[in-house]
């Protein structure tokens, strides 16, 4: 059961891909853990989990269930369900173990409950800001998508959009012809330069200026898009880059260095995952530019080595 008197390893904040791999880990190295979780993983609106090996096509909630059962079953871990809502890192006399390491932090949750440990993990995830457009929130997930590694082969050789929603945008256009016959939406704000026209060109891409004003179709089953001039045209499945932010403000709170991405900010980690404040470490989509499931544990793996390598060599 989970102590709020207790001294832990490692608290690890969000029980996503990250989160829980990064356990596993620590978990085999006989680490006392606390794994603190509020049940609000960004997959959560996928019916599927896709290139990940051997679970593609089970559903996030399923591989969840089945990765905290594995991880239940080693006696060190101890899972709370909540929100946290604060973390600081505690003064060396305030700990008072007379330790050398004197890394100790609390992270205080939103019903009150209080916990400590000498690491932290935050795999805390992102919260994805879509176009206010009618329609596409429903379908988030489902026909509107936004990684075609992760989706794409479920709608290939449908009719494809993109949906600019920044410079990057032509990017992800590029890519989307070799799932099906694919439309790049401008929406009267990201013309492709000259350059990168001649390459969506010769990619077969067709371009709309007309902004997209509203998605048509059973939701979350997709149809076409009505167009600004009044035109609908034919679109079934519709590729869109959300801007990311914070899940929530704990790395702000403990200071962690921010990198700027192409979504949004992310934490500044190094090679072992730490971040720039010693003592927390942070994996996942929260920690990267790039965002995929299997990056996400691989980066929890990195980061539960190297937490307990921190334990054994500060």
């Amino acid at each position: 059961m989970p102590d709020s008197e207790k001294l832990y390893d490692v608290i690890i904040i969000g029980a996503g891909f990250a989160g829980l791999s990064a356990a596993m880990q620590l978990a085999r190295a006989r680490k006392q853990i606390c794994i603190i979780d509020a049940g609000l993983s960004r997959n959560r609106f996928a019916a599927a989990s896709h290139g990940f090996f051997g679970l593609d096509g089970k559903s996030p909630d399923e591989i969840s269930r089945l990765a905290i059962g594995q991880i239940r079953a080693y006696p060190t871990v101890s899972i709370v369900h909540g929100m946290a809502k604060a973390a600081s890192r505690l003064e060396p006399d305030t700990a008072g173990t007379g330790n050398e390491d004197n890394n100790r932090f609390k992270v205080s949750l939103d019903d009150g409950r209080r916990f400590q440990a000498r690491r932290l993990i935050l795999a805390t995830g992102v919260v994805d800001t879509l176009p206010d457009i009618p329609g596409l929130i429903t379908r988030w997930g489902k026909t509107v998508l936004h990684c075609p590694y992760c989706h794409g082969y479920e709608v290939r050789d449908r009719e494809l959009g993109v949906l600019a929603t920044g410079p990057m945008s032509t990017h992800q256009a590029m890519m989307i012809p070799d799932w099906g016959p694919t439309t790049f939406f401008t929406q009267g704000k990201y013309e492709p330069e000259p350059e990168i026209r001649t390459q969506m060109d010769a990619r077969g891409i067709a371009i709309e200026q007309s902004p997209i004003v509203e998605l048509i179709g059973a939701a979350p089953d997709l149809e076409a898009v009505k167009l600004a001039d009044g035109r609908s045209m034919p679109i079934q499945a519709l590729f869109a880059g959300p801007t990311v932010s914070m899940t929530n403000p704990l790395a702000e709170m403990l200071g962690c260095a921010f990198e700027a991405g192409f979504a949004g900010p992310f934490i500044k980690v190094d090679a072992s995952q730490e971040t720039s404040i010693p003592g927390v470490f942070a994996a996942g989509d929260a920690a990267t530019a790039r965002h995929n499931a299997t990056l996400a544990s691989a980066a929890g793996v990195l980061a539960g080595v190297g937490v307990h390598q921190s334990l054994i060599f500060s």
